[in-house]
């Protein structure tokens, strides 16, 4: 029996590969939004579980797919986000949900986008091993983000978001690990 190829991993690939991997696990994120110019700032806590895909996995392969990718074992691997978000101030529950991330050279290709349930890809670049910067472009927005490791316990995250070349919305997280 044969085993099907695999792609050989870039430096790039690599990189994103091992930290997904560092981020394994179960999270409590605490985010706060700022929508610009007003200031309005709004509260969350999420419960975030992260699981990393190894290539060829199904979840890969409904995403290769999705994005009409032309072999579905092309994305040489990726990570499986869940979530469960609650408003701070009222408890009530905003979201629940579940995104696929999958990698294919400096491309992140996602099942679905931050105000979109279209799937998206982002390009990504590492300034260090434990920073991931992505930039995502559609309906004529633009979405940046960075997620710092900060020890194997923390991460920082900040997403700004804007249309036209102004900026709507600057996302400020403080997650920490409670299992891996």
């Amino acid at each position: 029996m044969t085993s099907p190829l695999k792609i050989i991993q870039t430096a790039d690939q690599q990189e994103i590969a091992e930290f997904f991997l560092a981020s394994v696990g179960d999270w409590r994120s605490e985010r706060r939004y700022y929508t610009l110019p007003q200031g309005e700032t709004q509260e969350m806590v999420s419960m975030i579980t992260i699981r990393f895909l190894e290539q060829g996995e199904d979840e890969l392969q409904k995403l290769a797919q999705l994005h009409d990718l032309p072999n579905l074992e092309i994305l040489t691997c990726g990570a499986k986000v869940t979530w469960e978000s609650t408003d701070i101030h009222t408890t009530r529950k905003e979201s629940t949900g579940m995104t696929v991330f999958g990698v294919l050279g400096k491309i992140l290709y996602r099942d679905r986008g931050f105000a979109t349930t279209k799937p998206v890809t982002a390009q990504f670049y590492f300034p260090n091993p434990q920073t991931m910067c992505l930039r995502t472009e559609y309906n004529n927005s633009v979405f940046e983000e960075e997620i710092k490791l900060i020890g194997n316990k923390y991460r920082t995250r900040q997403s700004i978001i804007s249309r036209a070349g102004e900026q709507l919305m600057i996302g400020q997280y403080l997650e920490k690990r409670i299992s891996s």
